[in-house]
């Protein structure tokens, strides 16, 4: 017991650069809290003591801003950063190594009993005000972008951005906007939405010259255009952002 919240306390630590100390982890991160409070509760809910489990769950509610239901399962160095307004449902189930920021959602979308609930894989990472709704699966390493809503299940290792959320390509997560916290392309502004078309069209194309220079590369073709191109996209931004 005592090695698995050595284990969480370090998991701060790798996760969260404003992290100074052991007592400020222990003290004053609502995560954390948020998290012995859940194992509690999920061991009395295992138990049949659901009433308590449920009790239990609502003090630390109250306590962290944090709504994890006992019936859900997480998996081992999971953490939640900062974390105010996070919902976890309760046949969500979460892998080892996930990390969830405040604002998500792991919600259901029926009133039936059985699976309702998210199963996000190990590694996941899931941005600020993120939804992920219903029985679907979320793959190991896969990443949701800040203020998307995922209703269908996302593939190992991609990232899904979005309203509704869909599936950039493998890869391409980092040069078409993921974020734990910042603007996300679906927020209704039109700068930002032709920001992100100019962004995605530039990495679409990169990806298709990328492929063309393969082909050049395997007949023979000398490519030392790549350097050029390359120059020519960076003074490209420069002048955009300037």
């Amino acid at each position: 017991m005592f090695s698995r919240i050595k284990e969480e306390i370090a998991v701060v630590f790798e996760r969260d650069p404003a992290a100074r100390n052991t007592w400020e982890v222990i003290t004053c991160y609502p995560g954390f809290h948020a998290l012995l409070v859940h194992r509690l509760a999920h061991g009395l809910w295992r138990a049949r003591l659901q009433w308590l489990a449920r009790l239990t769950s609502h003090v630390g509610r109250f306590l962290t801003g944090i709504e994890i239901h006992p019936g859900a399962s997480v998996g081992q160095r999971f953490f939640i950063d900062h974390g105010m307004g996070v919902v976890i449902g309760e046949t969500a189930e979460i892998g080892d190594d996930c990390t969830l920021y405040h604002g998500v959602t792991l919600g259901g979308t029926s009133w039936s009993k059985g699976k309702r609930h998210p199963t996000l894989g190990n590694g996941v990472v899931v941005g600020a005000g993120a939804k992920i709704l219903g029985p679907i699966t979320v793959g190991d390493g896969a990443r949701v972008g800040s203020n998307a809503v995922v209703v269908k299940s996302v593939p190992p290792g991609a990232t899904a951005i979005g309203i509704p959320a869909h599936v950039v390509e493998k890869g391409a997560g980092e040069k078409t906007g993921f974020a734990a916290y910042a603007v996300g392309a679906d927020m209704n502004d039109p700068l930002v939405k032709a920001i992100h078309d100019l962004i995605n069209h530039s990495v679409s194309t990169d990806q298709r010259i990328d492929r063309m220079l393969e082909q050049l590369e395997r007949l023979g073709v000398a490519s030392g255009e790549v350097a050029e191109r390359d120059q020519f996209d960076a003074n490209y931004l420069n002048k955009i952002v300037d």
